[in-house]
């Protein structure tokens, strides 16, 4: 019986907090044709992102980032502690880019109105490849409708007609949002 190495349980790194992060292995492939569904995930100390000043530093955010570096913004949901976003980019370097500099833009924003500096973000952004019809329709969905998720059993309460202020299904934001690049995307704006 071997007592030194190899797999066991309870092995391996401990997450730095109460969940495991993401993972650090290698990203999938993401070839241009392909959307992607990505969530980024606040530090505890962040402010409600769903309060006007908040989304204000978000829709300036998005304004400056929504086509830079080959990547466009093309859907998205505030939640109190996290996004959701619907990104089309030229490969995973183009995500990685674009990503990193809406995440330097968001940081700089909420640490100047909260007054404090240091680290925003919780976590590397969280990223699923879309690559089917079907799939891309429940991401964005998903992400249109995620304060329904949020809500659990008080979404009743709610109108049929109801739209979150905070995501890119409602209008009164004012945040212009590029046309999607990609035929899955168009084919499920269109359904929509």
């Amino acid at each position: 019986m071997r007592t030194w190495g190899g797999a066991r349980k309870g092995a391996g790194r401990k997450p730095n907090g109460d969940r495991a992060g993401v993972s650090h292995l290698r990203r999938p492939v993401l070839a241009a044709r392909f959307p992607a569904h990505v969530t980024l995930r606040m530090l505890p100390h962040v402010w409600n992102l769903r309060s006007r000043r908040s989304f204000r530093v978000f829709r300036a955010a998005i304004a400056a980032a929504a086509e830079r570096f080959g990547m466009q913004v093309c859907a998205f949901s505030v939640q109190g502690n996290h996004l959701h976003l619907i990104v089309e980019a030229h490969d995973r370097v183009a995500l990685s880019r674009g990503m990193k500099g809406l995440g330097v833009r968001l940081a700089k924003g909420l640490n100047k109105l909260m007054g404090r500096s240091g680290p925003v973000l919780a976590d590397r952004y969280h990223e699923h490849v879309l690559r089917t019809p079907s799939e891309v329709a429940r991401a964005v969905s998903y992400v249109r409708r995620n304060h329904e998720h949020h809500l659990g059993e008080r979404r009743d309460r709610l109108p049929a007609s109801y739209v979150a202020p905070y995501s890119s299904a409602s209008s009164v934001h004012g945040i212009v949002l590029p046309a999607p690049r990609t035929w899955l995307l168009a084919r499920s704006a269109r359904a929509t």
